[in-house]
């Protein structure tokens, strides 16, 4: 998932080709997947981000850019995917194949949610502006997940692989920490 405005990461590079160690985040996200036992990558890509589409060297489903749902229900419906399909956000820059295939032993069949607890994002010093209760704990949705049809389930993890997005110029600077 890579058609995001970024609003509030505040710079004029389009939040995907933000770099963090000299790196693109879509293009560690990418080689994070290509480092793990995901089959096939296609980059989710919409009009708010132009610039990424061309720099991708991956195939790329083309959403409406109407916000992460919206994109991510118009790249479900597309033929070339079939579920279960691995959905990652481009703004994970810790992300890597052995994390990305811990989710995928994980998963069970049916949706999977990556969770990490909100107090972890707090402690690491990134932004965590949407979090929940699950179960009594309060969460955060780390970007990662696996669509499918079946019941829903979650993951709880405290990996700071998929705790660390890059919303804000401060969390781009914990994750250059974290490199």
């Amino acid at each position: 998932m890579c058609g995001g405005r970024g609003t509030r990461l505040d710079t004029k590079v389009e939040k995907p080709l933000f770099r963090i160690g000299g790196v693109p985040m879509v293009g560690r996200v990418v080689g994070a997947l290509e480092d793990s036992a995901v089959e096939r990558i296609i980059a989710a890509t919409s009009p708010n981000a132009p610039e990424t589409q061309s720099c991708l060297d991956v195939p790329c489903i083309e959403t409406p850019g109407e916000g992460y749902v919206a994109d991510l229900n118009a790249a479900l419906n597309d033929d070339r995917l079939s579920q279960p399909v691995l959905t990652v956000a481009a703004d994970l820059p810790l992300l890597d194949g052995e994390i990305v295939d811990r989710v995928l032993d994980e998963h069970n069949g049916g949706s999977l949610t990556v969770l990490v607890p909100a107090s972890l994002k707090r402690a690491l010093g990134v932004s965590d502006d949407t979090t929940f209760d699950n179960g009594g704990r309060e969460v955060a949705p780390t970007g990662v997940n696996v669509v499918s049809d079946g019941p829903d389930d979650a993951w709880l993890t405290r990996d700071r692989r998929v705790a660390v997005n890059v919303n804000t110029l401060a969390d781009a600077r914990v994750a250059e920490q974290w490199l």
